[in-house]
């Protein structure tokens, strides 16, 4: 079938246009989804991110041997415009640590050795495979790319705390004040957008750093090399042999979401 002419000017009109604006176009064929946010929260094409599924492996046998280190969480929130809110009530936090027992409730009854208990052990959002916060989000402000980064737009977000509710990990803080008015000006990134009251905001897994080569800040801030990001898609990564030659566990396998976060121990 011949297309009209004044369609195929109107998409490309519209193509045009939404490059200039800064929009993230996905799909193929006749669906086609567009992703506001920019470049820093661009999603990557089906075509580039069919053969990518990226995952964190942290090595707590590192992790640990630093028990007072917060490189990884400092810069993370550093370069995210997260701001340090004293109170456990209003704090926001993509990346932070949780007691053995907090973290994996359902085997702190186990036969376990006994310096796990003991351990406290960095968190963030697991990115699952299959994320509750996702299928809940009655706007669609928080989506899974292709590569299976769980993405949180912050500008589309209308503060309903679905997305809070659904996840069982805890990864997820609302900003009960405006954000902006803890940060110091002088120490905002302007790479990165502030926030604003009354949205929920989380890890993205440097998105806006991978998507050009780079790895997320957390994993270049560890001085243990602890962190270890990569795609499991590929054997050859060094997350894919850290996972082939260790013992590691995720935290509530049990509830069928697939967590990508892997812990060594």
């Amino acid at each position: 079938m011949k297309r009209d002419s004044r369609s195929e000017l109107n998409r490309r009109e519209f193509l045009k246009k939404a490059g200039l604006l800064g929009l993230s176009i996905t799909g193929a064929g006749a669906g086609m989804e567009v992703v506001f946010g920019g470049d820093v929260l661009a999603a990557a094409s089906s075509e580039s991110s069919a053969a990518v599924r990226w995952a964190m492996v942290i090595d707590m046998t590192k992790c640990a041997a630093r028990a007072d280190c917060n490189d990884c969480m400092t810069a993370c929130h550093r370069s995210h415009n997260v701001p340090a809110i004293k109170s456990k009530r209003h704090e926001i936090k993509w990346i932070w640590k949780e007691p053995f027992k907090n973290a994996f409730p359902e085997l702190r009854d186990g036969r376990l050795r006994s310096d796990l208990a003991k351990t406290d052990f960095v968190v963030l959002c697991n990115h699952c495979d299959n994320p509750p916060c996702v299928r809940v989000c009655p706007t669609k402000a928080t989506w899974k790319r292709p590569d299976g980064i769980v993405m949180m737009d912050m500008h589309r977000c209308i503060g309903c705390r679905y997305c809070m509710a659904a996840c069982p990990y805890g990864s997820r803080s609302f900003n009960w004040m405006d954000p902006r008015r803890v940060l110091d000006e002088k120490a905002i990134d302007q790479e990165y957008p502030t926030r604003t009251k009354g949205v929920v905001e989380k890890c993205d897994f440097c998105a806006e750093r991978i998507d050009h080569g780079r790895l997320p800040v957390c994993v270049e801030a560890c001085k243990e090399k602890a962190l270890v990001f990569g795609n499991l898609s590929d054997s050859k990564s060094e997350a894919s042999v850290l996972l082939a030659g260790h013992f590691a566990i995720r935290r509530k396998p049990e509830l069928g979401t697939r967590p990508e976060v892997y812990y060594i121990v």
